[in-house]
């Protein structure tokens, strides 16, 4: 079993064992959130800006402070290329402009090249600068995806050992000559691949985790703010209903007076029947609309908790699924009156929709309660969690679809790439977020009879209390 979203016109099939699947319209809004290389210019400018700074001082220090001897043209040139280049940049676009993946690679990667031109003058990796090999990669890891992060570190570790190998002596006193052991240049080489790996590694991990945790709650929203328009129309349906019965009414009276009025079989006849049974049926429709269950819409509305659970699963029961309503005996009185809000019913709502999508013949539905805690737990017949998603349920984006395999394990699709898929896995997510936001507690677990079982747990004054609580309330 696998929880999913309520999609409001159709239900899209889930697989067995993994998520289900998610709206298009999410994976479009969701989609845009998660995109990673957009990174701004400006960004990037005034990093470089702050790169050059920091070269343009070592580099006058060094020389006219130390008095050590180094290349200084050939160095300020290579400094003067990265500043024309960076003013041309600022000038030629606005301060807002994003770059696109590969353009922010690009940039990047130039200063790789020129942060390795200036130690190949200035010493190789025995320059204790060479340090500053791991910022653009780490800023790379942070930005962009996968594959252009491994490029950038790739290009950063070819500079390394070609400094490593080619380089112009370190900058040293005239009067000393200054040459450190091979055995120790390794290290540095070594300490430098390892710390470049490590650092983006650590920082792309940590980024990816980032954007998927911000795309979930993202959709939470969306979901959310679904409901309560839902909710919304709901509520006006049933005030236009009240408000519309009564001159309706008016209409049908005054309609039948003038049928008795009128001779059978003139026109002026058949027009007030006609004016009558249109109004009648419109009443009609009306009743419908103001019906208890309908008016059931209304945020404010408290029920039993047996009844609300009830009507949260009247649109997922089938013919092939029985959704049965347990109530525990040993549940002491009265029944808790709960509160009809979009957030419980969107919450519960997926997890009974996607027990009832996952089992075979059956899904039970538990309360119990005692004078502390209220529990809901929904248990189904099917296969269960599957095995290789078991340990990451309740992270957004946790799918084992063929395809998806990537987006599920090291990164977050880019937009173009978002609009393909069709399973996103941010059902539980969305729904333990709900609930958790609520003051309650999602766990999850497979039945040793087989079939799967989700529990939702609260304090009973948090669900049943005078004032319903809302997402992100205290």
């Amino acid at each position: 079993m696998e929880l999913t979203t309520q999609e409001l016109a159709a239900k899209e099939p889930a697989e067995n064992g993994r998520p289900a699947e998610t709206p298009r319209f999410w994976q479009q809004q969701v989609g845009s959130r998660t995109a990673r290389g957009r990174v701004r210019l400006r960004t990037l400018s005034n990093l470089r800006w702050l790169a050059i700074a920091g070269q343009s001082i070592a580099l006058f220090l060094v020389y006219f402070g130390f008095g050590y001897h180094l290349p200084l043209v050939k160095c300020i040139a290579a400094i003067a290329t990265s500043a024309f280049l960076n003013l041309a940049l600022t000038l030629r676009y606005p301060a807002a402009h994003r770059l696109t993946s590969r353009d922010a690679t690009i940039y990047l990667g130039y200063d790789i090249l020129q942060l390795a031109a200036l130690l190949y003058l200035t010493g190789g990796i025995s320059n204790p600068f060479a340090l500053m090999f791991i910022a653009p990669v780490v800023i790379a890891a942070g930005t962009l995806d996968l594959g252009n992060t491994l490029m950038l570190a790739a290009l950063a570790f070819l500079s390394i050992c070609a400094i490593a190998v080619w380089h112009a002596p370190l900058p040293w006193s005239p009067s000393e000559h200054m040459e450190l052991p091979p055995l120790y240049q390794a290290g540095i080489w070594s300490s430098l691949v390892i710390g470049i790996g490590f650092t983006s590694i650590y920082a792309w991990r940590i980024a990816s985790e980032n954007a998927r945790m911000s795309a979930g709650l993202a959709a939470t929203q969306l979901a959310l703010e679904r409901e309560h328009r839902l909710s919304a129309i709901g509520a006006l349906a049933t005030a236009a209903a009240h408000e519309l019965g009564t001159p309706l009414g008016t209409i049908a009276v005054v309609a039948r007076e003038l049928e008795r009025a009128l001779p059978q079989g003139s026109p002026e006849y058949d027009d007030a029947r006609l004016l009558r049974e249109q109004a009648e049926r419109c009443r009609a429709i009306l009743t419908k609309l103001s019906r208890p269950e309908e008016a059931m819409l209304d945020e404010a509305q408290r029920l039993p908790l047996g009844a609300l659970l009830d009507d949260i699963a009247a649109p997922y029961r089938g013919e092939d699924v029985e959704i049965a309503i347990e109530l525990s005996e040993d549940n002491p009185p009265p029944e808790p009156q709960v509160w009809r809000v979009p957030e419980l019913m969107h919450g519960l709502g997926n997890i009974i929709e996607n027990a009832a999508d996952f089992a075979r013949t059956k899904v039970s539905v538990h309360l119990r309660w005692d004078e502390n805690w209220l529990r809901v737990s929904v248990e189904d017949d099917g296969p269960g969690f599957s095995p290789e998603i078991f340990e990451r349920i309740g992270e957004p984006y946790t799918t084992s679809r063929p395809g998806h395999h990537a987006v599920a394990e090291t990164e977050i699709a880019p937009e173009d790439d978002l609009a393909k898929h069709e399973g996103m896995g941010l059902g539980f997510f969305i729904a333990k977020t709900l609930i958790e936001r609520m003051g309650g507690s999602l766990t999850a677990g497979n039945l040793e009879s087989g079939g799967a079982r989700v529990s939702a747990v609260w304090p009973r004054g948090a669900i049943d209390g005078e004032a319903p609580v809302r997402l992100g309330s205290p």
